[in-house]
């Protein structure tokens, strides 16, 4: 089948449950879908930057299997042959894997992560690697070692992080779908910066096996898409229990497109929804909580009783993040020594050839500024005399975080507050003033502290004329609570907006 210019433009902008239904009726093949993603992976990626490899051989490979599966007449998964982009922090057999970092580039995996085998065991061609904060540790993608992502809806500003190359791929229509990880807003910060649907299910509750490793207690791999079906559709095909993840919970995948499809008829009546007290307000954008206050109307119209909830120490949540993290990336990234894999650099002639030398040469040559501040911050925190004081104090202000959250749940069934302070920013414009940029994550490192599932969704342009996010918060294990009133108020917004938000965008890398 042959596809005109315009046509390809149509198919690309369709969200990935409406490619499913295509796919289905025979109206597309997945080949189709996989080329018309790489033209507008050619025409978009000199202004976006989203990718850092391009798998095409694999992905046509991919498409091809999942179409002589179709015309076979098997029983496929909802998205067999709709294509997914990778966050570089995941690692895939054969393809080039960096998580954006110099130390680990021409690094190729003999294996894939758990979740990139439920992807290709569900027949889903993957486009490629996308961009991130050199191992995921950035709130703007400007701290990739090879160069930052642009936001599609303004390329002078940055499209949030660490996870910026996987919401910027969706958003500019690269890829319908893709995988992120998040370890304290990752998934959901760019999300709400690029107008993009970003999750990050319970702790536990999609494997980790696979995801390069920067806090080990917080990092969750979880779903980037442009509709609330269609994260639920990809978490369904993603998550479950993995013996080979020793936090994996072994429990079944929540009902979640069911939820989602549940939530499309906007009646709320009976959710009891909490506004949380300590996530909003003073240093919060006026623009972003106009936006979240008319959305929280939305709820209430539909249906939902809204009251205010108190999360008394998400106060001190950034403080605590900023502990725990940091020591646990000292310790993930001690494996990179130069000795076993990736980069190596050898000390010049001058100094002595030892092992110590080598791997001293090599961590300064392959970590980014970022990466180094962080790994001494978490090594002063672990070191004698300081671990009950920093690391120690860190753990128990968590402990009373996660005690927050159970209180709140026995008096609400979801949590909402803005997903960013701000929309998106300016490059640059917090480059030199790490704490500026750390706040970045203040409405969701408290969920990533406690475990409990989090997502964020559109919910309108502020005056700047950029996109708002929404986060909505459930209980751990509860994913599906979170999923129907995000599509209900998704629904009630494309009634407002008179569609979805992406109608704003002004795309000039899909023009005839």
């Amino acid at each position: 089948m042959t596809f005109s210019a315009q046509e390809r433009k149509e198919l690309v902008q369709l969200s990935a449950s409406q490619m499913a239904d295509k796919l289905a009726a025979g109206e597309v093949s997945s080949r189709e879908l996989v080329d018309a993603h790489f033209d507008v992976i050619e025409a978009a990626e000199g202004d976006i930057h989203a990718f850092l490899t391009v798998s095409k051989e694999q992905a046509y490979g991919q498409a091809d299997a999942a179409d002589k599966r179709r015309a076979a007449g098997e029983d496929l998964a909802p998205l067999t042959g709709v294509p997914i982009a990778i966050k570089d922090m995941i690692v895939t057999q054969g393809i080039e894997t960096t998580a954006a970092s110099k130390i680990l580039k021409g690094w190729v995996p003999p294996y894939d992560a758990t979740v990139i085998e439920k992807l290709k065991k569900a027949g889903m061609p993957i486009l490629g690697k996308t961009n991130l904060d050199e191992f995921a540790q950035g709130s703007s993608t400007e701290y990739s070692a090879f160069g930052p992502t642009k936001n599609p809806w303004d390329t002078d500003r940055v499209p949030g992080g660490s996870g910026g190359g996987s919401a910027a791929a969706v958003g500019a229509f690269e890829a319908p779908l893709a995988l992120g990880t998040d370890t304290g807003g990752s998934i959901r910060q760019p999300g709400a910066l690029t107008g993009t649907v970003g999750v990050k299910p319970t702790y536990g509750g999609v494997s980790r096996f696979g995801a390069i490793a920067m806090a080990s207690s917080l990092d969750q791999i979880g779903p980037v898409t442009r509709t609330v079906m269609d994260a639920a559709l990809l978490q369904e095909v993603i998550g479950g229990y993995d013996p080979k993840d020793s936090t994996s919970i072994p429990r079944p995948v929540p009902a979640l497109s069911a939820q989602a499809a549940e939530g499309r008829r906007r009646d709320l009546t009976g959710m009891r929804i909490g506004l949380v007290k300590e996530l909003g307000g003073g240093g919060f954008q006026p623009g972003v909580e106009a936006r979240f206050n008319e959305a929280v109307d939305e709820l209430r119209a539909m249906g939902a009783e809204v009251t205010e909830v108190s999360l008394p120490h998400a106060e001190y949540a950034l403080a605590a993040y900023y502990v725990i993290m940091p020591s646990e990336v000292s310790s993930n990234l001690a494996r990179y020594d130069g000795m076993r894999y990736g980069l190596r650099v050898m000390p010049p002639d001058d100094v002595r050839q030892t092992s110590a030398n080598m791997m001293a040469y090599t961590r300064e040559a392959g970590f980014g500024d970022e990466v180094k501040r962080r790994i001494i911050l978490g090594t002063y925190a672990l070191s004698a005399g300081y671990y009950d004081a920093w690391y120690g104090s860190a753990q128990k202000v968590r402990t009373l975080i996660i005690d927050d959250f159970k209180k709140a749940f026995d008096q609400v069934d979801v949590l909402v507050s803005p997903t960013s302070p701000s929309t998106a920013f300016k490059f640059g414009e917090k480059m030199d003033n790490p704490l500026e940029m750390y706040v970045n994550d203040i409405a969701t490192i408290p969920a990533n502290l406690a475990g409990v599932p989090a997502m964020s969704i559109p919910c309108g342009l502020s005056d700047d004329g950029l996109p708002v996010g929404f986060q909505f918060i459930s209980h751990q294990m509860q994913d599906d609570v979170m999923y129907k009133p995000a599509a209900a108020l998704e629904a009630a917004l494309e009634d407002k907006w008179g569609g979805p938000i992406w109608k704003s965008l002004r795309t000039p890398w899909l023009a005839d």
